[in-house]
């Protein structure tokens, strides 16, 4: 069995980043980009406390074709070694273009899918990014750590991670830090 971890990169105001650095394409449904001048600090944070352990992916498709257009030829580096190397399930109805090494389709009933592939020997599940299937795993208490970086920002509309309809969860505080750019990271585990 294994767990399901979140890692979303939100506002102040609860908005989450719907955008890579400098991929303005990602996602043009709101005022994003807020989080650049924050990332090399945050990263190297990232890197240490949410990627240091093996993982697999599990992603929706907008941010799936993301990574697979950035990823497998980004610069040489130990970040693009482990996202290269993770198996990359892929919450999609297209059939079309899982090209990027270790890309399985999760098709059908999603949610149930998600929870047989918690229940499958491997480890950690990790999304990054995926707005709407992270709605999904929301509603249907498939999260088991939330890994959250809060940003010093405040841009009043765009889409949220605690949307309208969240199903009210306990969850405990395991780990806070901050960065000296006023980022606070925040790992909760769901009680």
């Amino acid at each position: 069995m294994r767990d399901l971890a979140i890692l979303t990169f939100i506002t102040l105001d609860g908005v989450m980043e719907m955008q890579a650095p400098g991929m303005r394409e990602e996602d043009t449904s709101g005022d994003f980009g807020w989080a650049t001048s924050y990332w090399p600090e945050v990263m190297e944070q990232v890197e240490r406390e949410a990627m240091s352990q093996p993982f697999d992916l599990l992603f929706g498709r907008n941010t799936y074709d993301a990574f697979a257009g950035y990823w497998p030829n980004a610069p040489e580096s130990a970040h693009r070694k482990k996202l290269n190397d993770a198996t990359k399930y892929v919450a999609t109805s297209r059939t079309n273009g899982l090209d990027w090494e270790n890309s399985v389709q999760i098709t059908g009933d999603v949610p149930a899918e998600i929870a047989k592939l918690k229940e499958s020997d491997g480890p950690l599940l990790q999304v990054h990014g995926s707005a709407q299937l992270l709605q999904t795993l929301l509603t249907h208490q498939l999260i088991d750590e939330f890994r959250l970086w809060t940003f010093p920002v405040v841009v009043g509309s765009g889409k949220r991670l605690f949307d309208e309809g969240s199903v009210p969860t306990n969850v405990g505080l395991r780990k806070t830090a901050s960065t000296s750019n006023g980022v606070v990271m925040s790992i909760y585990r769901r009680d």
